[in-house]
């Protein structure tokens, strides 16, 4: 039984950073319109930025840490892109 890829592993050949403006172009008015009207918007749109950012890091070795940690940070990633794709799905 051959052992699970390392998150380095598993995503070294896929780290391109996850923006929210390439991932939901169909949004991407809608976004900017709301992140100077809505503040809880804003604040999730800055906090999945800095998320992002981290995972991208560690993603390409930057700022390399362990998988539990990078796994972490992708999780919180997908549960505040899945608020904010509901905030602008409304």
């Amino acid at each position: 039984m051959s052992a699970r890829p390392s998150f380095r592993e598993s995503f070294m050949s896929t780290h391109t950073p996850h923006e929210l403006a390439a991932d939901l172009p169909e949004y991407a008015e809608k976004m900017q319109a709301l992140k100077q009207s809505d503040q809880h918007f804003a604040k999730l749109y800055d906090e999945y930025h800095e998320v992002n950012r981290k995972v991208h890091r560690a993603e390409t070795d930057v700022e390399p840490m362990a998988d539990e940690d990078a796994e972490a940070l992708r999780r919180e990633r997908m549960r505040l892109k899945d608020e904010l794709y509901a905030i602008l799905s409304k």
